[in-house]
């Protein structure tokens, strides 16, 4: 078998935010992208629109090299690995590309036209990824011709810093197609992680719910806006960034979390805080996390004692970090590795 072309050419359609902050993310690995326009636009109006972009593009790529990302000779050469075309060169454009990011506005009937219109000019191999934060994969397939190439890749801003990729692929996206699209995006330091057909994907399920009860909190006198803020930053935010939520669950035990919800429940509302029912028969049948051995990881004895200091050090590389680390822990350590 043909081992599968490799990604070369990228474009991203539609010149929005998603889709300026993709080919940054590309371009400060080292690999040029298109910026597509996909809306219908006279030549003042798109001249206008290129010199915006070039601008918005540069005031950032000279933020970053101020906050010490790269040294500041550098700028011209990321911004040059970034093209800006119109939609009359869209054929020319998407005939050539290997991977096409489809970023334009969140309705159905954009995405249709989009995705109709870049099927018509991509070859069959090209894959093609949508970069919808609502929409499942599953209703966008039809839109492609060689649905099996397609999927959805959910980034998030500011798309050229923040690590993780959400892959939702459909039940007729092909392995090789979810393959090359994970490993074009480790290539330029991305993590993906892959997510079944369901609504909000992974991090729009988890953080919205955190938005929403903070909200709650300040309408309800709980805390300041600043104190939840705070909160936030040097505690869920230290804590999650140290630590997996599924990881936190087992290493604090399942039962904790078992009796906290059962409490908040009664106390706050029966129906936010409900214990979910994995919760319930992780109870049941003692699987607790760390300390029995098992929860949703598995923890064997002999490994228990290596994977606390391995938490440890990355708790203290985040205060490291920050320059947040107690007193005495900042000498230079040899951290565990995952």
């Amino acid at each position: 078998m043909n081992a599968p072309a490799p990604i070369t050419t990228i474009v991203a359609v539609g010149a929005g935010r998603m889709g300026r902050g993709i080919a940054l993310a590309y371009a400060l690995r080292g690999h040029a992208v298109t910026l597509l326009d996909f809306k219908q636009r006279n030549p003042a109006d798109s001249a206008r629109l290129e010199a915006d972009i070039q601008q918005e593009l540069r005031a950032t790529l000279e933020q970053l090299a101020q906050l010490g990302l790269f040294p500041d000779h550098e700028t011209p050469d990321h911004l040059a690995r970034v093209s800006v075309a119109r939609l009359e060169q869209a054929p020319h454009v998407l005939a050539s590309a290997d991977l096409v990011y489809e970023g334009v506005p969140e309705t159905l009937d954009a995405k249709r036209d989009a995705l109709g219109r870049i099927s018509r000019h991509v070859r069959p191999q090209t894959l093609i990824a949508s970069t919808t934060s609502t929409m499942l994969a599953s209703d966008l397939a039809p839109m492609v011709s060689h649905p099996e190439r397609f999927l959805n890749a959910h980034w998030l801003n500011p798309a050229f810093l923040i690590p993780l990729v959400e892959i939702s692929a459909h039940p007729g996206t092909s392995q090789e197609t979810l393959e090359r699209l994970r490993a074009n995006l480790e290539s330029i330091g991305k993590v993906p992680v892959v997510c079944g057909c369901h609504p909000g994907f992974i991090v729009p399920r988890l953080q919205t719910l955190i938005m929403n009860e903070a909200a709650r909190m300040v309408d309800e006198g709980v805390a300041s806006a600043a104190d939840i803020d705070k909160a936030t930053r040097y505690g869920l935010g230290f804590r999650f960034a140290s630590i997996g939520v599924l990881e936190f669950i087992d290493y604090g035990g399942n039962d904790i979390l078992y009796h906290a919800g059962n409490y908040l429940a009664r106390n706050l509302d029966p129906h936010r805080y409900a214990v979910p029912e994995i919760i319930a028969r992780h109870m049941e049948s003692g699987r607790n996390g760390l300390r029995s051995g098992q929860g949703f990881h598995d923890y064997p004895a002999e490994q228990q004692q290596a994977y606390r200091r391995d938490v440890l050090a990355r708790v203290l590389g985040m205060l490291r970090h920050v320059g947040l680390a107690p007193s005495g822990a900042d000498h230079t350590a040899k951290e565990t590795q995952e």
